[in-house]
């Protein structure tokens, strides 16, 4: 931003920083060099490299946000959108499983955190532990907060029962964020969040889900059976986890927006490269102006994509309200994701539909840009009722 006269001039949203140029290029670059490499193995496995996981740690990737007194990075939050969107243009894995852990778990325990909880888990984060965030079952989806999951006081612990569904790192994490009712009779208003460790009592991570897309990502069950938690590890307050986990998904939603706009733009480079390669007529399928305006246009599409991924990541380290920018950010970014990578694969041809070619898999990672974290009716209802004052 520059003052001139009496006017305010502020830069372009995508006009970034020299830090964030920096950090943008590393992360691109470690995108390339480090993930590329075992991104076929990852999705054919389903299974995410430690390794790969161990480097995430070691670069500073998995706290971006941190504080450094805690052993982060102690960046601002646009940073961490722009290694979500580097990573999942190489792998919308590996994107999701940065953004699960940045934009949820570090954001939600560093805003409603203890200190004593922040200095036992923080570091952790930062260095070698994978967090995931529990909040979905069986019946409680979209209904997020029709928990059947309950919290019943027993001395000075809660005893935790229940079952979790779609938990994103569930595999590979160490610390979970589980919602659990604590007062059924009050409603939303018993909802509480819990800080809970994979060696405790009670606590098992079940099956693993087969998936259509972003197959290196563990998606589980989580299974509650009398699991004994501490109360010094309730986060936030008992019956305020409905504020905490709707405040903490507003920020992840701009965070698979992010990621959404890494699998379009994946997708659209690797189908322009093919249409200058490819041969059709004597010439490259680049010349045929039906090829370069459908280009052109899904070009158009990610660019408007990222703008609005970029001013709702902005308004957020601005302290700005971000519920309409975050949901319609996800819906957009959802949809042209999934149109862009859908159109790219046509580009191909009948190469597009074989697993030779990387364009099938950048359509099916594209399409849980619209069911996690609020699906796209859910962005659209929340869109709804506040363009109609409600």
């Amino acid at each position: 931003m520059a003052e001139s006269g009496a006017v305010t001039i502020y830069g372009p949203l995508t006009m970034l920083t020299e830090e964030e140029r920096l950090f943008q290029a590393v992360a691109r670059e470690f995108a390339r060099k480090e993930i590329l490499p075992h991104v076929v193995e990852m999705d054919r496995e389903g299974v995410f490299n430690p390794a790969l996981l161990e480097k995430f740690f070691a670069q500073g990737f998995m706290g971006i946000e941190a504080p450094e007194a805690y052993g982060g990075s102690g960046g601002t939050f646009f940073l961490a959108i722009l290694a979500i969107e580097e990573f999942s243009r190489v792998d919308a894995s590996a994107g999701v499983v940065l953004d699960v852990q940045n934009t949820l778990v570090n954001s939600a325990l560093r805003k409603w955190g203890t200190e004593a909880q922040k200095q036992k888990f923080l570091p952790r984060l930062v260095r070698d532990t994978v967090g995931a965030y529990a909040l979905s079952e069986a019946n409680a989806g979209s209904d997020a907060f029709a928990l059947a999951t309950r919290a019943r006081e027993a001395g000075e612990h809660f005893l935790l029962n229940g079952r979790k569904l779609w938990i994103t790192n569930a595999q590979e994490a160490g610390l979970y964020i589980v919602f659990a009712n604590a007062n059924p009779a009050a409603g939303y208003r018993g909802i509480t969040a819990f800080l809970i460790e994979r060696h405790m009592p009670g606590f098992t991570v079940g099956k693993k889900e087969d998936k259509l897309g972003i197959r290196a990502s563990s998606t589980c069950e989580l299974i509650l059976e009398d699991c004994r938690v501490p109360k010094e590890n309730v986060l936030g307050e008992v019956g305020k986890g409905y504020k905490l986990a709707m405040e903490t998904l507003n920020e992840g939603r701009i965070g698979i927006a992010a990621q959404m706009v890494g699998v379009a733009c994946g997708a659209l480079e690797h189908a322009v490269h093919y249409a200058q390669e490819r041969q059709q007529f004597g010439k490259p399928i680049a010349e045929f102006q039906a090829i370069r305006f459908q280009l052109a246009r899904l070009a158009t599409e990610v660019e408007a994509a990222r703008l609005m991924a970029y001013n709702a990541a902005r308004l957020k380290d601005a302290g700005q309200p971000l519920l309409t920018s975050a949901a319609m950010a996800k819906y957009f970014c959802s949809q042209v994701a999934e149109r862009v990578a859908s159109e790219c694969l046509e580009i191909y041809g009948g190469y597009g539909f074989t697993r030779d070619y990387p364009a099938e898999k950048y359509l099916r990672d594209s399409k849980i840009g619209k069911i996690y974290e609020g699906t796209s009716f859910m962005q659209l209802q929340t869109i709804a009722k506040i363009v109609l004052g409600r």
